[in-house]
């Protein structure tokens, strides 16, 4: 059986762990999203993401992402398809949490995203983001944890696509809470709460969401995520769905260097 999951996929709350130095690390996901209705003649959103991680000393950690976009529009409106904005991505863990302190697990990331994406076509933002995030997640039992995020963006906006906050240039304040629980060794449940606001407080530019899902460990250092989402306000989709994977690559070769275990 595997080991009880800590990473966050499939939700937007990041959790303040990072992959262990000088291991690689990889996630992908894809997403269809319902677009509000103020979003027309944009109707539907596919976004199919990949990540890497690679583990630094220190409790660092190295990431580098980016989507690839499918906007489906009005009839006689063209679709838009092709790679959006790439993000570059730097976590520090910088608390580990334990039995002999109150203090929760906690890290921090600042990302900065590049305008790889065709602006013309809303594959990208134009705009290269700056953007700061705290993380704390403590552990209320032994398989129940509370994560939190609170985060800043000070330079660009959070658009992905048509999706995220992307009318105001900065200033824009993110958060998120999850909840997850550990009903085996292998699958973990939860739920999520996701949003953010510009600072001028229109609600045009605001975004909350909510996401149900979870983790299933397929084989050590291999699981599967999935999660039902839904949003209010014209930053978040009206409902979606995701699916992806991850994959930590040292176990993967360990394992098949060895063989499967007894019982397999």
């Amino acid at each position: 059986m595997g080991a009880p999951l800590s990473a966050q996929l499939p939700f937007y709350t990041d959790d303040p762990a990072v992959t262990e130095r000088g291991k690689w690390h990889f996630e992908f996901f894809n997403e269809f999203d319902a677009l509000q209705h103020p979003q027309y003649p944009n109707l539907r959103q596919n976004t199919a993401n990949y990540k890497l991680n690679y583990g630094l000393p220190y409790n660092l950690e190295l990431d580098v992402d980016a989507p690839y976009l499918a906007i489906f529009r009005a009839l006689g409106t063209p679709t838009s398809t092709g790679g959006g904005d790439t993000n570059v991505g730097m976590k520090w863990n910088f608390h580990k949490e334990s039995q002999a302190s109150r203090l929760p697990d906690l890290g921090a990331s600042l990302y900065v995203e590049f305008p790889t994406g065709d602006s013309r076509q809303q594959l990208g933002s134009g705009l290269t983001d700056y953007w700061l995030n705290f993380i704390a997640q403590k552990s209320v039992s032994g398989k129940t944890r509370i994560t939190g995020n609170i985060g800043y963006l000070f330079t660009g906006n959070t658009s992905t696509g048509v999706l995220g906050i992307k009318t105001s240039r900065g200033h824009v304040y993110t958060g998120g809470l999850s909840v997850l629980y550990d009903f085996t060794s292998r699958l973990t449940l939860g739920g999520e709460l996701y949003g953010g606001f510009s600072n001028n407080g229109d609600l045009g530019r605001s975004q909350l969401q909510v996401m149900v899902g979870g983790q299933y460990a397929l084989r050590n250092g291999v699981s599967l995520a999935f999660g039902l989402l839904g949003g209010k306000y014209i930053a978040s989709p009206r409902i979606g769905g995701q699916i992806g994977f991850s994959v930590d690559f040292p176990d993967v070769w360990r394992r098949s260097v060895t063989g499967p275990g007894p019982g397999h």
